[in-house]
């Protein structure tokens, strides 16, 4: 089945097209049919399975220039609210579709002016869609669709009154969908409730993270990456293996890097055109390249069947991205590997991952010199097994005669084997660069934020910042890691720099200031005996 044949508008064809979908999932291959048709919905399956796209569609597909909003989708968190609006906002991009979040933490005067201007659909937290209404700013009496998007999550968070209280709002006439991966009994009452003759559509919950990846991380630093990426190819071997990047300047960076140490890689993005972009898909398909670097919208929809690994050079950005990616592999029923580089303060969003997605991801130590020495050995004495086999070899059986007589033949075959593979152990392009600690006379007193320090270092020094290494924020001042040869600029450019509203001093750290951050806080907080 293809998106043509829902009967959809040129318009949203093309945005799906841009998007990367290529063939509906189960899920959308079952509901925007009975949406279309003008059913109520019952959707049981996991974030991840497509059914924003499921709901989305169809609702797009209905939106008049008269009637404003034409749709409210409820969402749990303000973070689903925002990737679900994103998502709609693509799928309805030429039919000029605009879906607004509304959640709170958000000004609300810019929620009510953006409402004012007249907005298609409304996906919305149930706490922030009641304080619209309360305050008379949101009106529900043109919506035609509601859709209660992660149900079973509604409730485990509290919310199943508010939602209950906001379809009491909504016209008895309206069409509604709802969307939960467990259907526990409150869950069940509001369909009852709420519903009329809904169509009941389930996907196998198990098979959305398929139990035969395997699913390990790696913790890197940003400046350790491509080397560990390197090590894990090398090691792994794999079959095939899609790389994921955020965003294309790193597709091309990390593809050119693994050309330039010897890798059979390829970037795929929306910056080529799809001609090119064919082109290297068949390639892939057909085991002519051995890793495709690509960002998620480049992958989508994608179906090879020995993609045996698949990487996230960088961590996706949510749980539906994280289970999109690892579907390219084990397919068909086949097993595959899923490895995830993680850098320290990424751990949250892994963790977040695991939950939403009910998986465990193990962590696991990076590959060391012995294990990538012993990887690329045992690649070498296969491709000289194959040379052997093959005969291709003997037309230099009369040099090898000649050379034996001045050297032994285990020397001999060394040394051809360096002349032809190189110094297999140099496996770090470059030497790590010896960090130094720098002291800042700011704290968490001073509702500093890692992120915040490590913005304003990066850009005031003008360094990436993959090169600033750990960062410890203590009550009243913060240790910071920098190579060496960048200390003394780092210095320059932030000494006396306003952080958090108060002025900042920066040195290379003493040994005393070290000594302070070991000992616990409450002892730092002792007052001194009297008389000292």
């Amino acid at each position: 089945m293809n998106f043509e044949d829902f009967s959809l508008t040129k318009e949203t064809l093309r945005a799906l097209s841009e998007m990367g979908f290529e063939e509906p999932t189960p899920i959308q291959a079952q509901v925007i049919p009975k949406i279309m048709n003008g059913h109520d919905i019952i959707g049981q399956a996991l974030t991840g399975t497509g059914k924003t796209a499921a709901f989305g569609i169809p609702i797009i597909e209905r939106c008049s220039k008269k009637i404003k909003p034409i749709a409210l989708v409820l969402e749990p968190t303000r973070e689903l609210a925002m990737q679900v609006s994103q998502e709609i906002n693509r799928i309805g991009k030429y039919r000029k579709v605009h879906a607004l979040p509304i959640y709170g933490g958000k000004s609300i005067e810019m929620q009510i002016r953006a409402i004012n201007q007249g907005v298609d659909i409304i996906v919305g937290t149930p706490g922030r869609v009641i304080d619209h209404l309360d305050r008379g700013t949101l009106l529900l009496d043109t919506i035609s669709f509601v859709v209660i998007d992660e149900a079973d999550e509604m409730l485990n968070m509290g919310f199943i009154e508010d939602v209950e209280s906001i379809i009491k709002k909504t016209p008895l006439n309206r069409q509604t969908m709802l969307f939960s991966a467990t259907m526990p009994q409150p869950v069940i009452d509001i369909a009852k409730s709420h519903m009329r003759s809904p169509e009941k559509v389930k996907v196998n919950t198990k098979d959305v993270v398929v139990p035969k990846i395997s699913q390990v991380f790696y913790e890197v630093r940003e400046s350790e990456k491509i080397n560990a990426l390197k090590r894990l190819l090398d090691v792994e071997n794999p079959e095939l293996a899609i790389v994921f990047c955020h965003t294309k300047k790193e597709v091309d960076e990390v593809s050119m890097q693994l050309q330039e140490t010897g890798f059979n890689a390829a970037p795929l993005h929306g910056d080529f055109t799809q001609a090119h972009r064919d082109e290297v898909m068949n390639k892939f398909r057909k085991g002519k390249l051995d890793v495709l670097v690509a960002t998620d919208v480049a992958a989508r929809g994608l179906d090879i069947q020995n993609v045996t690994h698949v990487i996230n050079y960088s961590i996706p950005q949510n749980p539906e991205s994280y289970i999109h990616r690892i579907g390219r592999t084990a397919r068909a029923g086949k097993s595959g590997i899923a490895i995830t580089l993680v850098r320290p303060m990424e751990y949250r969003t892994l963790r977040l991952i695991e939950k939403t997605a009910k998986t465990r991801i193990d962590k696991k130590a990076l590959p060391s010199d012995r294990d990538v020495f012993a990887a690329r050995s045992k690649s070498i004495a296969k491709d000289i097994a194959e040379i052997v086999d093959s005969g291709r070899h003997n037309l230099y059986m009369p040099l090898i005669k000649q050379l034996s007589e001045s050297c032994g033949g285990h020397e001999l075959a060394a040394a051809a084997l360096f002349a032809a593979y190189g110094d297999i152990q140099d496996i770090e392009s470059h030497d790590k660069p010896e960090y130094v600690r720098l002291f800042l006379t700011i704290g968490r007193k001073d509702k500093i934020q890692v992120a915040d320090i490590l913005k304003s270092i990066a850009s005031e020094a003008n360094i990436p910042y993959g090169k600033i290494g750990k960062i410890d924020v203590l009550d009243k001042f913060t240790f910071i890691e920098v190579p060496e040869e960048l200390a003394d600029k780092v210095i320059r450019s932030v000494d006396k720099m306003i952080m958090s509203g108060r002025k900042v001093r920066i040195e290379k750290a003493k040994e005393r200031e070290q000594e302070e951050a070991r000992i616990p806080a409450k002892s730092q907080n002792k007052k001194k005996p009297a008389g000292r």
